[in-house]
């Protein structure tokens, strides 16, 4: 039976892992496909294209996925609607949404249901912007970087703060910086895994385990609808927390 159960827990852990990917593809398609109806389909002279390529190479999408997204978005005659929202969670838990959507009436209907079924209340537009500022982050492999003499050319190309973990070296920088950091990068032959625009809290909020968990299952609605391309919140993440979610 231990057998049995533990394929059971391989075959859970890899269907959650192919949900995750096969979403960041989904994602990454569409902010290719936005990028492609602004700004056309040459990415030297396409900056938000630019990035989502990048994007998607970190995230190990084929190349011939990223080619296909980009001429269908040439000639589809479909446009995708950016919109967001703003709501809190059980526990006053702020919840900021944006997606990206071609049916406004649909997005708008399943977001009011989410936040409806799990005990959360939406806002007005700009109702938490005081508790999330929109920032530069990215994500660097650490692989043989010598940090030390990174550090130095990463604070000059306006890094606000560097965070190193096992595997990464994550740089945030302020919305202003973000443009300059791309170029520092490209002129040190670095190559991010990552970069993106996030909406980061500035101010935590902490709840007991059991909130935590309520607050979590918004989140999982919110980030498996297919409109939904980013789902921030200021939760605070404690190790408790983190241990009683997996």
């Amino acid at each position: 039976m231990s057998g049995h159960n533990k394929w059971s827990k391989i075959k859970r852990q890899k269907g959650a892992a192919d949900s995750k990917r096969s979403k960041v593809f989904s994602r990454i398609v569409k902010e290719i496909t936005v990028a492609v109806k602004e700004g056309g389909a040459n990415e030297s002279t396409n900056a938000r294209l630019k990035l989502a390529i990048q994007n998607a190479k970190g995230a190990n999408m084929p190349k011939d996925t990223v080619q296909r997204a980009i001429s269908k978005a040439s000639t589809d005659g479909a446009s995708l609607q950016e919109v967001t929202f703003e709501g809190y969670g059980v526990g006053g838990v702020a919840i900021f949404v944006e997606g990206l959507t071609d049916n406004n009436n649909r997005i708008v209907s399943n977001i009011k249901m989410y936040f409806s079924k799990r005990g959360g209340n939406l806002g007005t537009n700009g109702c938490l912007s005081f508790i999330f500022d929109r920032k530069g982050v990215f994500t660097i492999p650490k692989g043989t970087l010598n940090f030390e003499e990174l550090e130095l050319e990463l604070i000059d190309g306006g890094a606000d703060d560097i965070e190193i973990t096992e595997d990464e070296i994550i740089v945030t920088t302020k919305l202003v910086d973000f443009g300059a950091m791309q170029k520092k990068l490209e002129a040190l032959n670095i190559e991010p895994e990552n970069a993106e625009l996030r909406r980061i809290p500035n101010d935590y909020k902490k709840v007991d385990v059991d909130v935590a968990k309520r607050v979590m299952h918004l989140i999982d609605d919110l980030e498996e609808d297919d409109d939904v391309q980013n789902v921030y919140h200021n939760m605070e993440m404690t190790d408790e927390i983190m241990e009683a979610l997996g």
